[in-house]
């Protein structure tokens, strides 16, 4: 079963029409991406005592014991939907509940001291306070992120339940679960460990043209995203559509300004209702 874990966890086959799309449509270049594999794993071998099957056992085993998955993104929606949720008395350290954030996401459910399940980041919206904040940290690896994995490579090395991806053909150190942002990526890697019983929301996966402000560091309010970005969420998007094919469990966006033609997505007061009955 061990095993199958990891095995099931790469999807790099399955993913490499969209991995060759988006690599030309953003004159990405597929080398680095590699170099950038490389140069992690070898900083993966100065790790102690370190089992990625073990770890993911484990997480797999966490997983299993939850019913609600919440899934937070760095849209413009995040501050609203999680003060509405706090504000009305949502226990969201409740042990049938499961936190992942992406990125800098994470740094706001800590300033609410909403405890992280998992942590999913190319480290650019994080600090070290958050990176060792979790029970979980996923690190990618990817051709434009190499400054910040030297950045962060205390951390990498100290840090025991840590899971490392990356965009090209993954090694025995490091897997390729698919997927393309943070947030997007999470439902990949969890793709292969739900059970029929999880239920999925989804919280600040906003696709519009403005981006919130924790999805980088320094950014102090939300602002009108770049072009680049705005195509980067666009892509996001389609890939949550795509996952439709291979998760078969109930996925809801929560107050999401875009939400998606294959999931429903639920307001404020219809959510609320619904995680108090699940």
């Amino acid at each position: 079963m061990v095993i199958l874990i990891r095995r099931n966890l790469d999807f790099y086959d399955e993913f490499r029409d969209w991995y060759c799309k988006i690599i030309k449509d953003f004159k990405f270049d597929s080398q680095k991406d590699s170099f950038a594999r490389n140069y992690l794993s070898n900083m993966i071998k100065q790790k102690k005592q370190w089992n990625l099957t073990a770890i993911l056992f484990s997480f797999q085993d966490i997983i299993s014991r939850k019913k609600i998955i919440l899934i937070y993104g760095c849209g413009i929606s995040l501050e609203d939907t999680t003060d509405y949720l706090l504000k009305n008395n949502v226990d969201l350290n409740n042990e049938r509940i499961f936190n992942i954030a992406a990125d800098g996401a994470s740094r706001f459910l800590k300033e609410r001291n909403i405890p992280i399940g998992a942590i999913f980041s190319d480290l650019d919206g994080i600090t070290t306070t958050e990176f060792m904040y979790p029970e979980y940290m996923i690190v990618h690896a990817h051709g434009d992120n190499i400054d910040k994995l030297k950045i962060f490579e205390k951390e990498i090395l100290e840090f025991d339940n840590i899971v490392f991806t990356c965009q090209v053909k993954p090694d025995e150190n490091i897997l390729n679960p698919g997927g393309f942002t943070d947030g997007d990526r999470i439902l990949f890697f969890l793709r292969p460990m739900l059970l029929p019983s999880h239920k999925i929301f989804l919280i600040g996966m906003d696709f519009t043209n403005r981006v919130g402000k924790y999805s980088k560091l320094g950014f102090q309010k939300n602002h009108k995203a770049s072009e680049n970005k705005q195509k980067k969420l666009k892509y996001a998007a389609q890939l949550i559509d795509w996952l439709d094919e291979y998760i078969e469990n109930e996925m809801n966006y929560v107050n999401s300004y875009k939400p998606s033609e294959r999931y429903n997505n639920l307001e404020l007061q219809q959510f609320l209702k619904k995680i108090k009955h699940l």
